[in-house]
């Protein structure tokens, strides 16, 4: 095996496939970089059981400036491997196995030698034939993501929630993300999806992080092919395939109220200011608490905490509108700010049916296809 290719290219897909490989596994062989070179390609893979990514150089592709000699397959360790590439002195770098599986890399004046392993010994990647495939827009993808993994469970205790869950029906994609204290639901109606398709899985919330931060880079649209326990992300020139999570999601639809005796309409990008002034104290007290009390006679909303230690803030909050009954309801500011960066710098809507009843908040432009859901913090 030997090839020639220019470095700085080279290094970005690297990067790529290095999103899947980490230190911390069981299975020895995946803390490698698995290369196999064609006369006309070169295809890195990178896996960590729960994801894999598969990157794909094209000799086509005059920016990769590729030169094969003479194909062929190796493992080498990728941490140490990529560090030593994006070190190197000049622009092209030139690796080649002649021996065994050690590979030797030379750019300009440097040379190393580092030992690989045998790329047949690589796991297999997962099969995926399903005639469950849609496409979606780069950004739409993005932003699903986004508005909703932020709601995954961090707790080992219930593994299925530490995924979001996708539904399509008729053509209507909905992801939903619960830690049983606040939960993230966004819907899109996808063009020139057939009826026929439909599909029901849940995605690992670390598998979609690292797919939006890819995603982030290229502006094609996503392919999106489901089948038994896997899911597999086509973009660019970058195959990107997560397992699934076994089970049965939790029923979400009922949990999010219908009514409201309470409600508000503020500038979220605002109202996270407030809110992120106000946690500075929270965060020194021992409940982590901030308290919002309405009074719609005034047409006033305050924030307000307080910590034993330091002292107290309150704070009016500008709003467009203050309907319903007074209240005082209290909330956990994390889950509020991560909320309110979901929707941007968007007018929305909380609204309330008691102190002591989960809240919704949805932008005032779009009611129906994005919510959020807190549950409250009883503190007395």
């Amino acid at each position: 095996m030997k090839f020639t290719i220019n470095r700085s290219a080279f290094i970005s897909q690297l990067n790529n496939v290095l999103r899947a490989i980490s230190s911390k596994t069981t299975i020895p062989i995946l803390t490698g970089l698995k290369m196999v070179v064609d006369q006309d390609k070169i295809v890195l893979t990178g896996s960590n059981s729960d994801i894999t990514i598969e990157s794909v150089i094209d000799a086509s592709d005059e920016s990769y400036e590729l030169s094969v000699e003479q194909p062929g397959a190796i493992v080498l360790p990728a941490r140490f491997f990529s560090e030593i590439v994006k070190k190197l002195p000049d622009k092209q770098v030139t690796i080649e196995v002649a021996n065994g599986f050690q590979a030797d890399i030379t750019s300009g004046t440097a040379k190393f030698q580092i030992n690989g392993q045998d790329a047949g010994n690589f796991p297999h990647l997962p099969e995926i034939s399903s005639d469950k495939n849609i496409t979606l827009p780069n950004d739409v993808l993005k932003e699903v993501v986004r508005q909703t993994v932020i709601a995954v469970s961090k707790q080992e205790s219930r593994p299925i929630l530490a995924g979001v869950h996708f539904t399509l029906q008729d053509g209507m994609l909905t992801a939903v993300a619960t830690d049983s204290h606040r939960l993230a639901q966004r819907k899109v109606a996808l063009q020139n999806v057939e009826s026929s398709i439909s599909f029901n899985v849940i995605i690992p919330g670390n598998s979609l992080n690292e797919l939006s931060g890819m995603i982030s880079d290229v502006e094609s649209d996503v392919q999106l092919q489901v089948s038994e326990n896997q899911v597999l992300f086509i973009f660019g020139n970058t195959h990107f395939y997560s397992r699934l999570l076994e089970g049965n999601y939790p029923e979400t639809s009922q949990l999010i109220p219908t009514t409201s005796d309470t409600s508000v309409e503020l500038e979220s990008g605002s109202f996270l200011a407030s809110i992120e002034r106000a946690s500075l104290l929270s965060h020194e007290s021992r409940n982590d608490v901030v308290k919002l009390t309405i009074n719609p006679d005034e047409n006033s909303v305050q924030i307000s905490s307080d910590s034993p230690d330091i002292g107290t803030v309150e704070e009016k909050v500008a709003t467009t509108g203050v309907e319903g009954q007074e209240l005082e309801i209290s909330f956990n500011p994390n889950y509020m700010k991560d909320a309110l960066r979901s929707f941007g710098q968007a007018t929305i809507k909380i609204s309330f049916t008691s102190a002591l009843r989960p809240f919704t908040l949805v932008p005032t432009e779009d009611q129906e296809n994005f919510i959020h859901l807190i549950t409250p913090v009883r503190t007395f």
